[in-house]
């Protein structure tokens, strides 16, 4: 029989230490022949990443040595870290951003040379030719002086002999380059600023010649309103890509020198290209095209065959990416609301389905586990819809009191151009399975819902948002499911900085958790790294013609408007959303009166990687509700300093 106990307060078995090891951040699986790769993280070594061979055999083996972190810092979010040939695999290394190369049976051997400053090259995203002489992939220079970045597209010598040579420049960022299988041409993506990739691409196409060098540039598709993602050329050789030209990310083909569209659909086959190498497409042997889809915020697998219906793939999961293909078997990265993200491979020709790596070695007790359930609410004064997932408290040991509805954490995801998604996410059973609601909004400007509803965030960053998040918490209050007068919201980076305004421009809310948010906009736009430098154009105005709107849509100016407990973390070497922020708002914080707490982490950045960061913050986070919203937590807390305290 279910014990009666205050919600918050319920005792579970998933707990702060088990989410910060348990799930280890997977990404990028890759196979040659029957070898599946991926890099997997690992928290309780400082959040390095290695890479994982599993041989045809059956064998796993962890192929980068210890003292290695495949991970590149090119736009800073990285991607495309790392390449695997039959021979070797080549890799970026985090501390030096190094390009390596490594043998098989052999240590990793530096083929770029040691920067002048730390990190000041930086590599992603590789391709190599046939020959396997030459690598062709993205650079990020960072000048001695501090000034901004310049991308271009490099070759580097495979055997570390010659240093990179720029092969293709003359815009502000560029991607997804592209060798055409028999190694007459090279594709790739280009945008400049004040864009952002999921604003306007370009896609270009041109000769690629022996020695490296690319002549007679021409462009494909793709312009200042366009986004164009994932370039990949076919086995025959027929340049695919993704546009969402018609409103939606949908696969199309250059054939016989027309474009055409090879499965129109008001779904999105495409997503927002925050790092680099991601991949939602991939060929079969039998010439069939595997893709994956979003639509109401759910992934779908389908089989595309030009001219012939969309064959849909029966999966037991809910969200999919890093689609790879061998020819006849399919590499991906899925997950569902029971499972954690794994990498599954699928053949074909068999339909036959087998995990080869886990992100969670065990899955919770299904018991335990929270189920979403797909929310549309009113927004904007009731002439829009938004969109949320929704988690009402699940344990099977514990039920709240009579009479009593349980307290809500509204968490606004990060991006913005982001999107909420249905995977096993311990994260948040940590807080269901204590007796806490938690719904993860899909506010406007989220991606997977169209390019329309994308753009309900230009020009209103701070306002959408803000209501969507106020707005999906109401509805659920009217509704039964959450207490009204219990309302937490909780975001990082971009959803911090929704978390803020949340918090500093309205009144529903009785707590919030800022981790990394954005404070000063107007310190972001001038303070930050190059590819979101000027990411702001788009949600707020130019700098600084639109000083005016940065400063009234800041929360750190008008702190004084705060009537509510907020507890805020920062990693220390955070150069997307510097100290400086956070600092700022425990400065106003402290000097208003109210509660609030400051954790600030040595060695993180942004992101927390560390397996005892991310553990202290949950349970830092849980000790801070506790205290707001007055219950006794079931675990054993090592107390936080709350400045202000009542």
């Amino acid at each position: 029989m279910s014990q009666v106990a205050p919600y918050g307060s319920w005792r579970s078995p998933i707990s702060a230490a088990g989410v910060a090891v348990d799930a280890v951040p997977i990404a990028q699986p890759s196979c040659i022949g029957d070898d599946v790769y991926w890099l997997e993280g690992r928290p309780d070594e400082g959040g390095r990443y290695v890479l994982i061979r599993l041989s045809g055999d059956g064998r796993r083996t962890e192929v980068t040595p210890n003292q290695f972190n495949v991970r590149t810092r090119a736009h800073e979010y990285g991607g495309g870290a790392y390449l695997v040939t039959t021979s070797s695999v080549f890799f970026s290394n985090f501390a030096d951003q190094r390009l390596y190369r490594q043998n098989r049976g052999s240590q990793p051997v530096p083929i770029t040379a040691e920067p002048l400053t730390p990190a000041a090259d930086r590599f992603a995203d590789a391709r190599v030719t046939a020959d396997e002489q030459l690598l062709v992939c993205v650079r990020e220079r960072h000048p001695s002086d501090g000034g901004e970045a310049v991308n271009e597209l490099v070759v580097v010598p495979t055997d570390g002999t010659a240093a990179p040579r720029t092969i293709v420049t003359g815009h502000d960022f560029f991607s997804t380059p592209r060798i055409s299988p028999d190694g007459q041409y090279l594709a790739w993506l280009t945008w400049d600023h004040p864009r952002m990739p999921w604003d306007g691409t370009e896609l270009w196409v041109g000769d690629l010649h022996a020695d490296g060098s690319v002549t007679g540039a021409r462009l494909v598709a793709g312009g200042p309103s366009e986004s164009i993602f994932q370039p990949e050329w076919s086995p025959a050789g027929v340049l695919h890509y993704i546009s969402d030209r018609t409103g939606w990310w949908n696969l199309y083909r250059v054939h016989k020198g027309e474009t055409e569209p090879l499965a129109p659909m008001e779904a999105e086959c495409g997503a927002p290209q925050w790092v680099f190498g991601m991949s939602r497409y991939a060929f079969l042997d039998d010439g069939r095209i595997a893709m994956l889809f979003s639509r109401d915020g759910f992934d779908h697998l389908a089989y595309v065959t030009p001219g012939e219906p969309l064959d849909e793939v029966d999966l037991p999961y809910t969200v999919l990416g890093s689609l790879v293909s061998n020819g006849g078997a399919l590499v991906m990265v899925g997950a569902s609301p029971t499972q954690g993200a794994s990498v599954v491979r699928l053949t074909p020709s068999t339909a036959r389905v087998e995990i080869v790596g886990r992100s969670v070695e065990d899955d919770p007790d299904p018991a335990y586990v929270a189920l979403p359930r797909s929310v549309a609410f009113p927004t904007d004064r009731g002439r829009a819809t938004a969109y949320a997932l929704f988690y009402p408290p699940v344990n099977p040991e514990f039920v709240g009191p009579d009479g009593e509805d349980p307290p809500l954490i509204v968490i606004s995801h990060g991006g913005p151009t982001s999107m909420a998604s249905s995977h096993l996410d311990l994260g948040i059973q940590f807080w269901t399975s204590r007796g806490f609601g938690v719904v993860d909004v899909n506010y406007g400007g989220s991606s997977g819902f169209g390019r329309s509803y994308r753009e309900r965030l230009n020009g209103k960053w701070g306002i959408v948002d803000t209501d969507d998040c106020i707005n999906a918490a109401r509805h659920l209050a009217a509704e039964g499911e959450a207490d009204g007068k219990r309302l937490a919201i909780r975001g990082a980076s971009a959803g911090g900085y929704t978390t803020l305004c949340a918090l500093v421009f309205h009144d529903d809310f009785a707590a919030g958790a800022s981790y990394f948010g954005v404070a000063d906009c107007a310190a972001l736009a001038t303070d930050t790294h190059k590819f979101q430098s000027r990411y702001l154009v788009g949600l707020m105005g130019p700098w600084p013609e639109a000083r005016d709107v940065y400063y009234q849509r800041s929360p750190i100016h008008f702190a004084d408007r705060l009537s509510c407990p907020v507890i805020l973390f920062q990693g220390l070497e955070d150069e997307i959303v510097p100290p400086a922020q956070a600092e700022s708002m425990a400065a106003a914080l402290r000097a208003k009166g109210l509660p609030f707490a400051y954790l600030a982490f040595e060695g993180e950045q942004h992101g927390f990687r560390k397996a005892e960061t991310i553990q202290r913050t949950l349970e830092a986070e849980l000790y801070f509700y506790a205290a707001v919203f007055g219950f006794a937590p079931a675990d054993e807390i090592e107390p936080i300093t709350i400045e202000n305290a009542p």
